[in-house]
């Protein structure tokens, strides 16, 4: 094997004229914005961040597509990109400004460098990410927008947190935001590779004369970002002479060794090594589903092929499957994947897999949809409701070992004939299934409960405070996007020093609206702006959302009161919704549901 040290610079350059390419066996980028920062604050430090491994060759491999486009060039495909994807797509995302393609979208990674960060080693330590799928914030693009959010939340508004502030002026790097990158202090790392020259970079930063005490600071540090560029990655060549298969199990060991892939991803590159257009096949079906407003991971494609191909969920046997018995399972996981997505819509009002507490719900339902052929009864479709409901509030996979839990589930679904029998892993797993006023106590917006509480008042008629449009996921144009919204500003009850975090974010706290409704109300005093709801739209505003409409509830020194009220609202409104939805001659028997999303 050979080895060279090449720069950064000369990497993204190799990336941009398209003489690197990607296997398929490759994932798609998937890093957050706060990825790259911490890439970018340790190669700014000269810190070791990894190598990069290449396999030059002239076979015919099926390749796919990196997230940014590259030149044509006669050396496309010779060098294919093994291990490095996610640090070049970055680092050539923020070098060139070149956008990213995420989820059909393209979208810039805009970091901002700190021209007065602290001298010596980082202040912040790295946060440890899960290796597990968060609840409810899968989506990459969701967390970096929520990153930028808490950054304008604190520099762009009332920047009441100084604690927060602190923080973020001790970091060299950040996500960018407009309020961030509005300070002088602040310029964009895009810009400064753009440009050799200081001026306009000191300039904005108010510097004006070579005598200003900042001057050579700032010029010193520009320099050593710039320097990045020379930044050396050893890079490891595999040899022509090896085959596809090896080359695939060599991905597999360097991955496996350094815990970088998902098991999914390995797994994947185990089947498209012996399924060639796999991950084509994959992906067109994912977009299918997006035009459903279900974002479903490729991991869990993956997984649906596993389930339907061996009736459990676990990846370990994947290399020993014959290939047509994937293809198999693939053909009965889209027709599944296909009914699940159409039966959470139409059935139990969950839009989008914002709204489960798992993804791993869907391969549940499509298991169950495979075992009676695309085709519940009117029984069976409220026994099934009544399983998703209570599981899916309780984050029956949302805690402890998500794979055992489903593998339980899914020997019920492929070896018995009552969905009824769904339902005593789930009671033994939690007990009390009917949710009870004491449990919203504390809770927020990542308890499975929150979910359930929008599912709920948009069943029930909830509208938004301003437009009166119902509640939906989908709404057309971002003016109409729902947000929620603290009723009881989260500032008025910060300032007021009588309530603790867990009291101001409480579900019991939160109405869905508009964003052009939650930019309009702001942090105005609920005692004021809920008399002008009531004024323009009627008490069944509020009513509608669960919100006490007696007044003296709405002021400050109540607020705990007001949230006993709400908790138990709430509470009745989340219950009555799985009544309605689970007794007979509910209305929501629908004999069989299309598969819509495999057919279009």
């Amino acid at each position: 094997m050979q080895q060279q040290n090449l720069s950064i610079g000369t990497l993204v350059d190799m990336y941009k004229r398209g003489e690197l390419r990607l296997p398929e066996i490759q994932r798609h980028y998937v890093w957050q914005a706060t990825r790259v920062r911490d890439l970018l604050d340790s190669l700014y430090r000269g810190y070791p961040s990894g190598s990069v491994l290449m396999w030059e060759t002239d076979e015919p491999v099926p390749t796919r597509d990196f997230a940014i486009a590259q030149d044509s060039t006669a050396f496309a495909g010779r060098k294919l990109l093994l291990d490095g994807q996610q640090r070049l797509t970055s680092l050539t995302a923020v070098l060139s400004g070149l956008p990213v393609q995420v989820r059909g979208r393209k979208k810039p990674i805009d970091i901002l460098f700190n021209l007065e960060h602290p001298d010596g080693p980082p202040t912040d330590v790295v946060e440890v990410e899960s290796d597990q799928d968060s609840p409810l914030a899968s989506d990459d693009e969701l967390r970096d927008e929520a990153d930028e959010a808490l950054d304008d939340s604190v520099i762009g508004h009332d920047a009441t947190d100084s604690r927060i502030r602190e923080m973020l002026n001790r970091r060299a790097f950040v996500v960018a935001s407009k309020a961030l990158a509005s300070q002088p202090q602040w310029v964009s790392v895009t810009e400064v590779f753009r440009t050799t020259s200081d001026g306009e970079l000191l300039q904005k930063a108010g510097v004006t004369s070579f005598n200003d005490p900042r001057y050579t600071r700032y010029s010193e540090r520009l320099q050593r970002l710039r320097a990045i560029r020379n930044y050396q990655y050893v890079v490891h060549v595999l040899e022509r002479d090896k085959s596809y298969e090896e080359v695939t199990e060599i991905f597999v060991r360097v991955n496996s060794l350094g815990a970088k892939l998902r098991s999914s991803d390995l797994a994947l590159a185990q089947m498209t090594s012996r399924w060639p257009n796999l991950l084509q096949e994959l992906e067109n079906f994912q977009r299918e589903c997006e035009k459903y407003d279900f974002s479903i991971d490729l991991g869990h494609l993956v997984r649906s092929i596993v389930v339907f191909a061996t009736q459990q969920c676990l990846f370990r046997t994947v290399g020993s499957i014959p290939v047509p018995q994937l293809q198999h399972g693939w053909a009965m996981a889209q027709k599944g994947l296909s009914f699940a997505i159409n039966f959470l819509r139409s059935n139990a009002g969950i839009e989008d897999e914002s709204l489960l507490s798992s993804p791993m719900f869907l391969h549940a339902i499509a298991a169950i949809s495979h075992t009676r052929d695309n085709r519940l009864s009117a029984q069976e479709q409220r026994q099934l409701l009544r399983w998703l409901l209570f599981a899916n509030a309780r984050g029956r996979y949302s805690r402890g070992s998500t794979e055992t839990l489903l593998n339980e589930d899914l020997a019920i679904i492929f070896r018995q004939n009552n969905l009824d029998a769904l339902m005593t892993p789930v009671e033994s797993q939690f007990g009390r299934l009917w949710i009870e006023p004491a449990e919203l106590v504390g809770k927020g917006v990542t308890s499975p409960l929150f979910a359930l509480s929008y599912i709920a008042l948009k069943d029930s008629g909830a509208k938004d405070w301003y437009s009166g449009l119902g509640l939906s996921l989908t709404h057309q144009g971002k003016l109409h996007f729902i947000q929620w919204h603290h009723i009881i500003p989260k500032s008025l009850l910060k300032e007021s020093g009588m309530y603790e975090n867990s009291e101001i974010n409480e579900i019991a706290n939160m109405a869905f609206i508009t964003g052009q409704t939650n930019r309009r109300i702001s942090n105005k005093d609920a005692s004021i702006y809920l008399q002008s709801v009531v004024a323009q739209q009627g008490q069944s505003a509020l009513v509608s959302q669960c919100v006490p409409i007696e007044t003296a509830l709405w002021e400050l020194p109540a607020y705990r009161q007001f949230l006993n009220q709400r908790r138990a609202k709430l509470a009745q409104c989340m219950n009555d919704f799985i009544r309605r939805k689970t007794e007979e001659g509910a209305g929501n028997e629908n004999p069989e549901l299309a598969n819509s999303v495999a057919q279009s």
